[in-house]
């Protein structure tokens, strides 16, 4: 991208309007543009529009503004303001240049040439017009031009490593493929570590058959360049004649468009589409392998794998027989097995499945692990604590093993080495993929350095309902002497912004202040070596706002008998959103009447919408819950709440109200086992299922005891 063009110069004079106008917008470039290079888009944005304001065709501002717009991927912006800028100075190269870049990224290249052309006019050595337009031209298969354009850019700078590159692309389109090896390796010799032309080259090589130098070129160009997928993707197709299949693992499109009856290049397609999570393309990919050769075990396995990402676990328990009946000793295929059937709630099934692929592979890791869960599920949890161990002394690193662990021994009220174990989070890949790791510079705190005088961040990372439950550590760390920032997601930010013990509370996004330590807070138990004799109180860290309450109460009006919140589901996105929510239709018949029913929910299911439309006793507010202040609001003007394992409960329970929760045969962590109270929230009463999926007998208990509080 070239650097902005100074403000020009006048001769003539300036009339005094224009001067003042001038005068006022000099500092906003000035600062916008340090904005800008420090690459703070947003407020440099600002600064731009704030002098456009004051001068609406100022030359410098609308192409900076276009440049930005190019920066942060607007490009139908960009184009609006540096056509703006090039009709105020049609003179300037570099505007007309960056239009160009903005039509080729919209695909509109015959417009982009065009402004190639134009910073061409203006500045006949423009090499890097010049290269783009060749850019260009080659995408539309003009190639004889984008030839010329290369040339051309070559002559202005006979070391342009990357325009020798694409002239042997052209070249090579062109069927010219000694000479495209001669730019290759001209590029090459200008940049030794240049993967693309090594890429390029490949291809010309395979082209001529000379696949032993193509593979070659194919693997420095992957040294170099180690997530280079394109040249992975051609890659395979060497790799696969070579039979060297667990090396080509990317992109087999243009392998299958060489050879269409190529089964393993299906399958592996499928693994590479499986991995970007396009599962239905991934599907179709394995199924076509399969067509061409039916005994493909490996196929079977991989679309087995995929079925349970997509949730249609009885597909996928057939697929993975398939793969067995095909390979009996298919230890994955049984491990894998043993998830569907274990996400069905066939656990004894499942358990089934782990021995075989255990008995098949007696160091398979993950079966051991998978196999802790299930039982954990039984609530035979010494059991799962047993192979997690047994996982854990097969590979002493499996990140997964030993958080599956933590939550065991969390679950029992083994909290101390709960929480320890509880930081293997931070290496588990499925929670890093839903979650993220902040990579902050600043020390993690965990309870070890004194923080007097010191400022520390602490900041959500994982749940709604999880950031609520766990601020009740704000005010212990500000007693430590600190200085508490506090980072929570927006939809809580009104909610928490009074919070106890914080000097500071930011939504996520939003710029940090300075601070000496961070910690996320569900570390802070750990960090406070908490165990259940020392939970930090819950309700007196958050409140409610009057002035939402008394909204709220005008919205609701009298109340003239018992008032009830109600939640029965909680987000899709939660990994065990299948256990712990209910339809409204398994909810209904177990509501007695004569009671107000408050929905507390937000968003509603598709599959609940129309049926709740049809029951005006449960009131439903909707989108008029901006937010969870007035959630508070509406949860504090309930007799009871029941709710599900939602974030709502923990909100409910935070407040001190009555708080009534549904939870599944085995619970989160945080609930325990066998006890009808919660040490995190006084006020909150636990049903427990008693059997798997069986939430008959917790909500006839839930009808039951609402009966009692009517009379």
């Amino acid at each position: 991208m070239p650097r902005p063009t100074n403000i020009p110069n006048r001769k003539s004079p300036i009339p005094p309007k224009l001067a003042s106008q001038q005068k006022r917008v000099a500092p906003l470039i000035q600062q916008g543009l340090a904005f800008h290079q420090a690459g703070k888009f947003s407020q440099a944005q600002e600064l731009y529009e704030r002098a456009l304001a004051i001068q609406k065709y100022h030359f410098d501002a609308l192409q900076l503004l276009g440049a930005l717009f190019i920066q942060t991927q607007q490009f139908t912006k960009a184009i609006e303001f540096l056509t703006l800028a090039s009709k105020t100075n049609p003179n300037h190269a570099a505007c007309f240049y960056n239009c160009g870049v903005a039509f080729q990224e919209l695909r509109r290249l015959d417009e982009a040439v065009a402004s190639y052309d134009n910073a061409i006019r203006i500045n006949a050595h423009y090499v890097e017009a010049h290269f783009n337009r060749g850019n260009a031209l080659k995408e539309l298969k003009r190639l004889d031009e984008a030839l010329g354009s290369y040339d051309t850019a070559i002559s202005i700078q006979p070391d342009n490593a990357e325009a020798y590159s694409n002239r042997g692309i052209v070249l090579q389109e062109l069927k010219r493929f000694d000479e495209a090896l001669i730019s290759y390796d001209k590029a090459i010799r200008l940049k030794p570590d240049y993967a693309p032309a090594f890429y390029n080259r490949g291809n010309a090589l395979k082209e001529l058959k000379r696949l032993d130098e193509a593979l070659q070129s194919y693997d420095k160009s992957i040294r170099l360049k180690p997530d280079y997928a394109v040249a992975y993707y051609n890659l395979g197709v060497a790799l696969q004649e070579l039979k060297r299949l667990n090396e080509a693992l990317i992109s087999y499109d243009k392998a299958i468009s060489l050879k269409p009856d190529y089964a393993e290049g299906y399958s592996n397609r499928g693994n590479a589409l499986k991995e970007l999570k396009l599962l239905d393309d991934a599907l179709v990919s394995y199924d076509k392998a399969i067509s061409i050769q039916s005994d493909f075990a490996e196929a079977y396995y991989n679309r087995g794998v995929t079925l349970i990402e997509l949730k249609r676990l009885d597909e996928a328990v057939v697929s993975f027989d398939k793969a067995i009946g095909i390979k009996p000793h298919f230890a994955e295929a049984y491990s894998n097995r043993g998830q569907a059937l274990q996400e069905l709630k066939r656990l004894d099934e499942a358990l089934v499945s782990y021995d075989t692929a255990i008995s098949i592979k007696p160091d398979y890791a993950e079966a051991y692990s998978n196999r802790g869960v299930a039982l954990q599920e039984l609530r035979a949890l010494d059991e799962a604590v047993a192979n997690y161990h047994k996982a854990i002394c097969i590979e002493p690193n499996y990140a997964e093993a030993n958080f599956n662990l933590s939550l065991c021994n969390l679950l029992r009220g083994n909290f101390k080495d709960g929480w320890q174990g509880y930081e293997w989070r931070w290496k588990n890949e499925n929670i890093i993929k839903t979650s993220g790791v902040r990579n902050f510079l600043h020390p993690l705190w965990l309870g070890v350095e004194p923080l007097k005088d010191k400022t520390i961040l602490l900041y959500a990372e994982q749940g709604l309902g999880d950031t609520i439950q766990f601020c009740r550590y704000v005010s212990y760390v500000a007693q430590l002497g600190a200085k508490v920032i506090v980072e929570v997601q927006r939809p809580l930010l009104r909610l928490l912004k009074n919070l106890e013990g914080a000097s500071q509370v930011i939504a996520m996004g939003d710029q940090h202040p300075e601070f000496d330590f961070q910690c996320p807070l569900l570390s802070l138990p750990l960090a406070f070596k908490t165990e259940l004799s020392s939970i930090p109180l819950a309700s007196e860290h958050i409140s409610s706002d009057i002035d939402h309450v008394t909204k709220w109460q005008d919205k609701l009006g009298k109340k003239a008998k018992l008032r009830v919140g109600v939640v029965w589901s909680g987000s899709t996105g939660h990994k065990n959103d299948h256990n712990r929510s209910l339809t409204l239709s398994k909810l209904l018949p177990h509501l007695p009447c004569d009671v107000e029913y408050v929905c507390l929910q937000k968003e509603i299911r598709d599959i609940d919408k129309e049926l709740l439309k049809k029951h005006s006793e449960i009131q439903y507010f909707g989108e008029e819950l901006v937010d969870f202040l007035d959630t508070a609001a509406l949860c504090q003007l309930m007799d009871v709440v029941i709710s599900v394992d939602t974030s709502v409960a923990h909100l409910s329970g935070t407040l001190g109200k009555p708080t009534w929760i549904l939870l599944p045969f085995c619970p989160d962590w945080r609930w325990l086992l066998n006890k009808d109270e919660s040490p995190w929230y006084p006020s909150v009463k636990l049903y427990r299922q008693e059997k798997i999926n069986d939430w008959t007998g917790i909500l006839e208990k839930i009808k039951n005891d609402l009966k009692q509080l009517i009379k």
